[in-house]
């Protein structure tokens, strides 16, 4: 935190912030919050023709740091000042400490881009705010080594964690050992990759909905994220854990296993809202349909099991398991009016259960998510 105040009131990493003047500050009783509020002065790469129809040399955004030294986050919301009736630009930053490894911070940014009119270059100020958008996405990380190298050879190489007045004060009064500050919150290059994360509950059960027993306590271990989920980014791993927190905190009722969860993260590039969303449907649909125990308490009639032209056939080099079905060779009308279209439906379910339960066997004998 200490590292990104430094960028202000310039920075020389990044030529198009000219300057900034503090607007607004405010600070509570005991310290641990602290409220800057910035006007930023940008010099924005723009074509001459542009600046001039605009009337603009410089542009002005304001810039809002809230630190919450208590909870040891950083909060940034800037929105821009210049042309705010024709243009709305809004970003968010978050600087917070990783919840299982105070020695990695996690960052998080997002940003939106509104416009309503431009003298008729709309599309090229898109590009524009676009250009500058992703060139501030890729300096991040190399502003804040920048900074943590300098303080790194001013001697600054650890910050005492913050504490209330009142407990430092009680501390230096009575005579009970004091307790060693804690160590301070280095960016390591793990970390910087925008990642964060949160505890788990490990699960275990031939469903995805069962919970499970054999996953080790500790869900950020390196051999477990391997062997069972592959390779995940720390923002990755973060988004997984988040999903797996609320579902812990909302749902009744079982809870998926990480693999599970991941299938429908990725199904959303790791959008949480989004997967949250089908991830719901399709629990309420399972438990509608009991399909969590569909392989324990359904049995298929004599005349699928006969006349439907399907089977399981070992897995392949990879270790999937194979099933092998000859739609060509089977009545599909006659079974659907032997015995209905739930009968058939509830007999592919379980052929879905029983591939879901042979990769996790696999995932065990092969060392490696399958």
């Amino acid at each position: 935190l200490q590292a990104y105040e430094r960028r202000f009131p310039t920075c020389p990493l990044i030529p198009m912030f000219v300057a900034s003047d503090i607007i607004n500050e405010h600070k509570n009783e005991d310290g641990s919050i602290h409220v800057i509020e910035r006007r930023c002065k940008l010099d924005i790469d723009a074509p001459r023709l542009l600046k001039k129809i605009a009337g603009v040399d410089y542009v002005y955004f304001i810039q809002k740091n809230s630190l919450n030294r208590r909870e040891r986050t950083l909060h940034i919301e800037a929105h821009n000042e210049t042309f705010s009736s024709r243009v709305i630009i809004k970003e968010h930053c978050s600087y917070t400490v990783h919840p299982d490894n105070e020695d990695w911070t996690c960052f998080e940014q997002s940003a939106s881009l509104d416009i309503r009119s431009f003298f008729g270059f709309e599309s090229t100020v898109e590009k524009i705010a676009m250009k500058q958008y992703t060139s501030s996405i890729k300096k991040g990380k190399e502003i804040i080594e920048y900074y943590l190298k300098q303080m790194e050879r001013e001697g600054i190489t650890s910050v005492p964690r913050w504490t209330p007045p009142d407990a430092h004060k009680l501390k230096c009064g009575t005579s009970q050992p004091r307790r060693p500050a804690s160590p301070a919150i280095n960016i390591p290059d793990s970390a910087t990759k925008e990642g964060s994360s949160s505890k788990e509950i490990p699960s275990t059960s031939n469903s995805p909905s069962e919970a499970t027993a054999e996953t080790p306590d500790d869900k950020l271990d390196a051999d477990y994220i391997k062997r069972y989920l592959g390779d995940l980014t720390p923002i990755q791993e973060s988004c997984l854990i988040r999903l797996r927190q609320w579902l812990q905190e909302t749902h009744k009722g079982k809870i998926p296993k990480d693999e599970h969860i991941l299938r429908f993260l990725r199904a959303r590039d790791f959008n949480i809202d989004k997967a949250r969303e089908i991830l719901c449907q399709s629990l309420t649909w399972r438990k509608q349909h009991q399909v969590d125990y569909i392989l324990d308490t359904w049995n298929p009639p004599q005349v699928l099991q006969d006349y439907y032209a399907g089977g399981w056939h070992h897995h392949d080099k990879d270790g999937r398991p194979l099933y092998v079905l000859r739609l060509g060779q089977m009545d599909t009308k006659g079974l659907v009016r032997a015995l209905g279209e739930e009968a058939l439906l509830r007999y592919v379910l379980s052929i879905n259960e029983e591939g879901l339960r042979r990769c996790e066997e696999n995932t065990k004998v092969f060392g490696r998510p399958i």
